[in-house]
């Protein structure tokens, strides 16, 4: 069973600035780790064909849950400025490659691998693909259980790694994020191609209708320094 916390960060980048900044973000891994106890799952650029651009995405990990994430508020905002010391180098040269962003708090499914358990499998992808869902107020967590049950192991079929399945936690039950490693950009291409034909994702698709309102897919690409890796070969 996951019972960690996730934050997942949608960053909009200043300009050409986005290897910059996901370098400068991959850069402060130590000092999360040290201070916050929170690990990074990846750091990612989003393929700006496929939605909003120039963008980066970074997924987090509390490994102590919701008590890790009151220790971190305590610790940014009990203070006059409402920002951690130590991060004040670190923010001012992140305002030369950002411009602001929308964050969520996510808590994961129960099958959900952990950070530890993703890295030690060396969870790898050419892309990824991520999937913002809308269901019905209060059919989150139901819409995890179809993932861990049945939907996961759709996927597989096609060499997709379930990174993980996620509900917003500070809304109506009602949003689910679900990201996935790809092997290779032709593995999407495959699916793309064939996802509307396929008994087994119609069938997939056809069982979450009861609870699925929208669905909304972009691809990733992880970083250079992302520690969910990128299987892409370096050219």
């Amino acid at each position: 069973m996951n019972d960690r916390v996730y934050l997942h960060e949608v960053i909009d980048i200043v300009g050409q600035n986005r290897a910059k900044y996901n370098e400068h973000m991959c850069n402060y891994r130590p000092l999360a780790r040290e201070e916050r106890r929170m690990e990074m799952v990846g750091n990612f650029s989003t393929v700006g064909s496929t939605e909003r651009w120039p963008e980066s995405i970074n997924l987090w990990e509390f490994v102590d849950g919701w008590d890790g994430v009151a220790r971190n508020f305590r610790h940014e905002f009990n203070n006059p400025v409402h920002q951690d010391k130590n991060l004040v180098p670190w923010w001012a040269e992140a305002l030369n490659y950002r411009s602001g962003g929308y964050d969520r708090l996510l808590v994961a499914s129960q099958q959900s691998p952990t950070v530890d358990q993703l890295h030690s499998a060396g969870v790898t992808g050419e892309c990824y693909m991520h999937e913002l869902i809308q269901v019905k107020p209060g059919s989150a967590c139901d819409f995890l259980s179809m993932i861990d049950d049945s939907g996961r192991t759709v996927f597989e079929v096609y060499g997709w790694t379930l990174v993980g399945a996620y509900r917003h936690a500070m809304v109506n039950d009602s949003e689910v994020i679900v990201l996935w490693a790809i092997p290779t950009w032709d593995a999407w291409a495959s699916w793309e191609k064939t996802k509307e034909t396929d008994e087994a994702m119609v069938s997939w698709r056809r069982s979450t209708a009861s609870v699925v309102v929208d669905w909304r897919a972009k691809l990733l690409a992880a970083s250079a320094t992302s520690p969910l890796g990128n299987s892409a070969p370096v050219n």
